[in-house]
C-alpha cells in the first residue's frame, strides 16, 4: 500500500482523489504489504449519476475503505457517505482486489454500472453522523452503511472486528500507546510520485496493511506516524474510513480509522478515535458496544 490517506470521495472528488489533498486515506508503497486476511476490512464501491438523465446511475468506482464491525454493520467516514447525488447507491466488497473486480465487471456488463457494483459487492443504506461535519476538536466523521447480513454472510467469511471499550485509549495515555503495537489498513493509492506533471498517487483498489506508531492523542483524535525510516508504513488516498488496528491484551481492537493526513502521504495519519463517549453515542444504534 502507501502511505494510507484519509480522502474523502464524492462524486466531485472521484475524479481527483490521486492528485487532490483531501481528507484521505490508503496504504502506501513502503513497508507495506498485502492483507488477505483481514477479511473484515472492505472497500466502499458508489453509483451514482453525472449526466442529463438521473434515473439511472452512468458511474461506478470504490470509494473508501472500512470495516465489518457486526454481521451487516460496515463502519466508515462520513465524508465517505455524504455530498453525493441523491441517487448515489453504495455497495460494501470484502475482496480483497477490488479494482481487479471491477475491471472485469466492466467487460462483463459494458455500461452498466449498477451491475458492475453488484458483481462486486453488496448494496447497503449508509447513515452518516447527523452532526458531521462538526468543529476541528470533534468533525464527528463517522458513518454506517448497514448491509442484508444473509448476503454478506453468503459472499465472505470473516469475523468483525473488536471495538475498543469505553474510554481505552484514554486509560492507556501516551506512554502505553507508545508501547502499543499498531497497523493500518484499507485499499487505498500509495504516496506521492513525483513526474513531469507533478505529483500523482499512483495504485490502490487493493486490500493491504502496514504498521504505523503512536504520535499524539486528543480527545477526538489518535495521530499515528507513518515515517519509513522508523519502519512504518501508513494511510493515503482511498484508505478514508478504514481500520487502525492497536493489539491491546494481546487482541487486535479496532481502535479507530483513517480520516486525513499530510498530502503527499509520507508523514501523519490522523485517525478517528472510537472509545470516546460521541462515537460510542453514535455506534450504539448499529452494534453491539463492548
Amino acid at each position: 500500500m502507501s502511505a494510507i490517506r484519509a480522502t474523502a470521495v464524492t462524486a466531485a472528488a472521484v475524479a481527483a482523489v490521486l492528485t487532490t489533498a483531501l481528507p484521505s486515506s490508503a496504504v502506501n508503497s513502503y513497508n507495506a504489504t498485502p492483507a488477505p486476511e483481514r477479511t473484515e476490512v472492505g472497500a466502499l464501491v458508489a453509483t451514482w449519476d453525472n449526466d442529463a438523465d438521473p434515473t439511472t446511475p452512468d458511474r461506478v468506482d470504490w470509494v473508501c475503505s472500512g470495516t465489518m464491525i457486526d454481521a451487516d454493520t460496515f463502519l466508515t467516514a462520513a465524508h465517505c457517505t455524504t455530498d453525493w447525488p441523491e441517487n448515489v447507491e453504495f455497495y460494501v466488497s470484502l475482496d480483497q482486489d477490488v479494482q481487479a473486480g471491477l475491471d472485469a465487471a466492466a467487460q462483463r456488463h459494458p455500461g452498466d454500472p449498477a451491475a458492475q457494483a453488484r458483481a462486486v459487492g453488496v448494496r447497503g443504506t449508509a447513515h452518516s453522523h447527523p452532526g458531521y461535519p462538526g468543529p476541528a476538536s470533534d468533525t464527528r466523521d463517522i458513518s454506517v452503511v448497514e448491509l442484508p447480513a444473509a448476503e454478506v454472510g453468503s459472499r465472505w467469511d470473516f469475523t468483525p472486528a473488536a471495538l475498543p471499550t469505553a474510554g481505552r485509549l484514554g486509560a492507556l495515555g501516551p506512554r502505553g500507546l507508545n508501547s502499543t503495537d499498531w497497523f493500518v489498513a484499507g485499499y487505498g493509492t500509495q504516496e506521492a510520485a513525483r513526474g513531469p506533471g507533478g505529483h500523482t498517487h499512483p495504485g490502490g483498489g487493493v486490500r493491504m496493511k502496514a504498521p504505523v506508531t503512536f504520535d499524539a492523542l486528543n480527545n477526538a483524535w489518535v495521530r499515528l506516524a507513518m515515517t519509513a525510516p522508523q519502519g512504518n508504513g501508513g494511510a493515503c488516498y482511498g484508505d478514508s474510513g478504514g481500520p487502525n488496528f492497536a493489539v491491546l491484551d494481546g487482541r487486535t481492537v479496532l481502535a479507530a480509522t483513517t480520516i486525513t493526513g499530510d498530502s503527499p502521504c509520507y508523514a501523519t495519519n490522523v485517525t478517528y478515535r472510537l472509545d470516546t463517549p460521541g462515537a460510542r453515542a453514535f455506534l450504539a444504534p448499529f452494534t453491539q458496544l463492548p
